[in-house]
């Protein structure tokens, strides 16, 4: 029994049945004489649905990885993209790992073409779900923290243009 789904008859309902109501269910039969407990798992099966990808830096030459994690009963079987692109295990030193609801796409030394945007897709019999990465490179990095350089180097240059000003309260 999972929460308040309970029943008198020799039979069990559950409308509207959802993964959460999953589980083992025990079913007790009591007369004068003795009681009997049978226990029955229940799986409910669902479409994939994958976690949000997380964007990985790397600088070249290095190792990295991307990695995706689906929730699906049945287990799902994994698909990797680079833009529109298939990815298959061993493809331009690359290889894919799966293990479980876990699958690793794993870069063993970062050229220059690895950069970009991918997409990891969960498929099961009942349906798939995606999730996008985007590995990039340590000019990325500097370029995204530029932006913010360049904010404190005219804060700071404002702050020593109004200094004269300050100082004459």
């Amino acid at each position: 029994m999972i929460g308040d789904i309970t029943s008198d008859d020799e039979y069990l309902e559950i409308p509207a049945i959802s993964r959460q109501k999953a589980g083992t269910y025990e079913c007790t039969a009591v007369n004068d004489i003795d009681a009997d407990t049978q226990t029955v798992d229940i799986t409910v099966n669902y479409a994939p649905s994958v976690s949000e990808g997380r964007d990985v830096g790397v600088t070249l030459g290095q190792r990295g990885v991307l990695e995706c994690e689906a929730d699906a009963v049945p287990e799902a079987d994994f698909e990797w993209y680079k833009d529109d692109r298939r990815i298959f295990n061993g493809f331009d030193g690359m290889e894919i790992v799966n293990t479980g609801s876990l699958s690793k796409l794993m870069f063993f030394n970062v050229s220059e073409g690895d950069y970009g945007n991918y997409t990891c897709v969960a498929v099961n019999k009942l349906g798939s779900s995606n999730t996008s990465f985007l590995l990039f490179g340590p000019r990325a990095v500097q370029d995204g923290s530029g932006g913010a350089t360049g904010l404190q180097s005219h804060g700071a240059l404002l702050f020593v243009t109004l200094l004269p000003f300050l100082l004459r309260f």
